[in-house]
């Protein structure tokens, strides 16, 4: 592959539109395709560059458009999209996850960890970022059950949505993916650990870059090895990000994405005869004459208002360490000021 441009490497107007003059002229654009603890890693043409992360740098992700010189990160620009979570765990902090992606592949796999409520966390997440979702259902040459059917359970989420049963060692299978993948165009996966990505960024690469584990018997799991993220270069031109393996995807402000994920719901709820209607015994409740003549499953409601409660819960914590934050931050500017007036008069 000739040397890279920044078109290749996904640049367009909208971020463009956001330099002035002077940085156009003086400073440079890269974008992070490796991103640890302390620093990251630059493709910035044909220069690949390592930066360590100032302290005062808002927080960088992989995907991220940045301005640099000669000897330091000067600001990331505002994405296009960003995924994002709540950090696992019981901490009250967000986690970037990446940023600026065209399209997502959400994989499950078709053996023991295929659920349709994982699905529809993480269409409630791309949904949010307005990322084209693409379900890419994995292992099916190890299925024992009718892979035609459970396709059919995942369309009836969404009409308009891809969907894909493929054997990730299999080209043909494969090949059905790569239209996603083309010049200037940035893919990433999304899936628990062990459910295939690994040999599904090998296929699409069209080499072994990824290691990838034995299938456990117990489970029906592959060991994940993913540990960073990371952006890699795809024959067709386009860019794919890998991610680590998430075991735990937590929702916040994801109340939008989770209301276009179960947009029949909402569309019943609208039709309820009280406007605040919590679908369950209210008379006149339109979700629940739904589920009794199969317009709507039980699983399904029972998912969204859990997904919603989760939501809730989530984003309160985060509003709530936000506001600490901010006074923890205005007490210490006081501090200053008054240390600062004290040495003044000495």
């Amino acid at each position: 592959m000739n040397a890279p441009s920044l078109t290749d490497l996904g640049l367009r107007p909208f971020f463009q539109q956001q330099l002035s003059l002077e940085e156009l002229e003086n400073d440079a654009l890269g974008r992070v395709i490796e991103h640890h603890k302390s620093e990251v890693v630059l493709l910035a043409g044909d220069d690949v560059l390592r930066f360590r992360l100032p302290p005062n740098l808002d927080p960088v992700c992989v995907g991220d458009w940045v301005l640099f010189n000669d000897q330091r990160l000067l600001r990331v620009l505002e994405r296009q999209s960003l995924f994002q979570r709540k950090a696992a765990g019981s901490g009250r902090e967000r986690q970037l996850i990446a940023s600026n992606i065209d399209t997502v592949f959400i994989v499950s796999s078709l053996n023991e960890d295929f659920s349709l409520n994982r699905i529809e966390r993480y269409l409630a997440l791309a949904k949010e970022t307005r990322v084209e979702p693409v379900i890419v259902l994995t292992k099916v040459d190890l299925c024992t059950a009718d892979v035609e059917t459970i396709r059919n359970q995942v369309q009836q989420l969404d009409s308009l949505l891809s969907v894909y049963c493929v054997n990730g060692l299999d080209s043909n299978d494969i090949a059905a993916l790569k239209g996603y993948c083309q010049r200037g165009k940035t893919v990433t996966f999304l899936g628990s650990s062990g459910v295939g990505k690994s040999t599904l960024v090998n296929s699409l690469l069209g080499h072994s870059e990824m290691e990838t584990g034995a299938i456990r018997d117990q489970d029906s799991k592959g060991r994940h090895t993913t540990t960073y993220r990371t952006i890699k270069w795809l024959p067709e031109g386009g860019l794919l990000m890998d991610t680590p393996g998430m075991r735990e995807l937590q929702l916040s402000d994801a109340k939008e994405g989770i209301k276009l994920t179960f947009a029949d719901i909402e569309s019943f709820a609208e039709q309820c005869r009280f406007k605040d209607c919590q679908h369950h015994n209210e008379p006149g409740c339109a979700v629940n004459k739904a589920i009794e003549t199969g317009e709507i499953s039980p699983r399904r409601l029972e998912n969204f208002q859990k997904l919603l409660r989760e939501e809730a819960h989530n984003s309160a914590s985060l509003a709530e360490k936000r506001v600490k934050d901010k006074a923890f931050s205005k007490m210490v500017n006081t501090v200053q000021e008054q240390a600062r007036s004290v040495k003044k008069f000495k």
